[in-house]
């Protein structure tokens, strides 16, 4: 994209990546960190020319992502109360460094720049009405609140992350 012109340059694709609900960037590096739904991977691709520098597999599917500059740390939400670490090593190697265990529909994130914190924002949800006798099923969404779940009073929570 020129932010200039306003114009779209070029495009790329996320590879086996779809779904993708998580855009993070490296600036320093020009690394862009795709965290998707489906498949439950992080497509870590080069900014300037959309070559795909490595796959990795997420915890859950993604909601969102953030990049830490201070660690070199790409985080991937998921709102089956997971978070992913994936590290970059280097502008050419990554890792998953480790799976945190948050809390269920914890799907929203955000970076504390100056603390290094990550907060997500989660809540507790009454379970379903019964359907009537002979209604189908509702589908259920995966993490998350479902079809007719109402959030319990004075459940909403952040959740804060730190080492």
């Amino acid at each position: 994209m020129d932010a200039k012109t306003l114009t779209v340059k070029t495009h790329t694709t996320c590879g086996q990546g779809d779904g993708c609900a998580g855009l993070a960037l490296d600036v320093k590096n020009q690394v862009l960190f795709a965290a998707c739904r489906n498949p439950q991977n992080m497509v870590i691709l080069s900014a300037k020319d959309g070559k795909i520098l490595e796959t990795l597999p997420l915890a859950g599917g993604s909601d969102g992502a953030v990049f830490n500059p201070k660690t070199m740390e790409a985080f991937s939400s998921h709102g089956n109360g997971t978070l992913s670490i994936v590290k970059e090593k280097s502008p050419t190697s990554f890792a998953v460094e480790q799976t945190v265990k948050t809390m269920n529909g914890a799907k929203t994130l955000t970076l504390d720049s100056k603390t290094g914190r990550i907060l997500l924002i989660a809540a507790e949800y009454a379970a379903p009405a019964a359907p009537p006798a002979n209604a189908p099923p509702p589908a259920e969404k995966k993490g998350g609140r479902g079809p007719g779940r109402q959030m319990l009073p004075d459940s909403f929570s952040i959740i804060v992350v730190a080492k």
